[in-house]
C-alpha cells in the first residue's frame, strides 16, 4: 500500500505537467485557443463599414414596425428626436429643421461632443454635426444619418474635417484591412458606434 501510495505521489506532477502542454490538448482546443488569440477588436470598424453614396458618406437604415401606421411612426420618431435636443452632450445649434406630418417626414441638424479621452487631467473630444432624417411610412421607416461634419481642437489648433475627407475606407483604415490608422481611426471608431446607437435606438422603439 505504501509503495502504491509513493507511485501515485511521483505520477502526479506528471500529470499536472501533462496539462500545461499544448501538444497534449485535444485539437479542437487548440484551435478555438488561437481563433480567441485572433479576434481583431476593431473588426466591425473595417472596411466597408462606412458606405458612400455619389462619393458621401450617408449611413442608412431600414426599420420594419409591423402594425403600426405612418402617422404612428412619425409620432414616436419625431419624440425622439425632439428629446435627443435636451441631452447633454448637444450644442445649441441642434434643431429640427422639417417636420412634415403631411409627408411624414422629419430632418433634424445636430452638433454634439464625440468624447475619444476623459480623464482629470485630459479631454480629448470633437464638436461632431450631421443631419438626421427619417421618411415614415405604413409599416416601416427610412432612417439616414449623413451631412457629417467635424471640428477638432478648436481651443488650439482648429480643424475643420469631413466624413468624407477622414473617415472613409481609404482615409482611416490601412492597406492590409487589418487596422484603423491611430487619429482618423478613433473619429471612424467613434462615429460608427454613435451611428449604431441611434440606429438601434429608433428600431427598439418601432418593435
Amino acid at each position: 500500500m505504501r509503495k502504491f501510495m509513493i507511485t501515485i505521489l511521483a505520477l502526479a506532477p506528471m500529470a499536472l505537467w501533462a496539462q500545461d502542454n499544448t501538444w497534449e490538448r485535444p485539437e479542437e482546443e487548440q484551435q478555438e485557443e488561437v481563433a480567441a488569440q485572433k479576434v481583431n477588436p476593431d473588426a466591425k470598424y473595417l472596411r466597408g463599414a462606412v458606405p458612400e453614396v455619389d462619393g458621401k458618406v450617408v449611413f442608412s437604415k431600414h426599420i420594419d414596425a409591423p402594425g403600426k401606421s405612418a402617422a404612428d411612426i412619425f409620432a414616436i420618431v419625431k419624440g425622439y428626436m425632439e428629446k435627443m435636443l435636451k441631452e447633454k452632450n448637444q450644442l445649441e445649434v441642434s434643431k429640427i429643421i422639417e417636420a412634415d406630418a403631411a409627408s411624414n417626414t422629419i430632418t433634424a441638424f445636430y452638433e454634439e461632443w464625440l468624447v475619444f479621452k476623459k480623464s482629470a487631467i485630459v479631454l480629448d473630444r470633437t464638436r461632431f454635426s450631421y443631419a438626421l432624417k427619417a421618411e415614415c411610412k405604413d409599416g416601416s421607416a427610412d432612417i439616414t444619418l449623413s451631412h457629417i461634419r467635424y471640428l477638432y481642437e478648436e481651443e488650439r489648433n482648429p480643424q475643420r474635417l469631413t466624413a468624407e475627407e477622414w473617415i472613409t475606407d481609404k482615409e482611416a483604415v490601412n492597406k492590409k484591412n487589418t487596422r484603423l490608422y491611430p487619429r482618423s481611426g478613433k473619429f471612424r471608431r467613434k462615429t460608427i458606434d454613435r451611428k449604431d446607437f441611434l440606429f438601434n435606438k429608433f428600431e427598439s422603439l418601432l418593435k
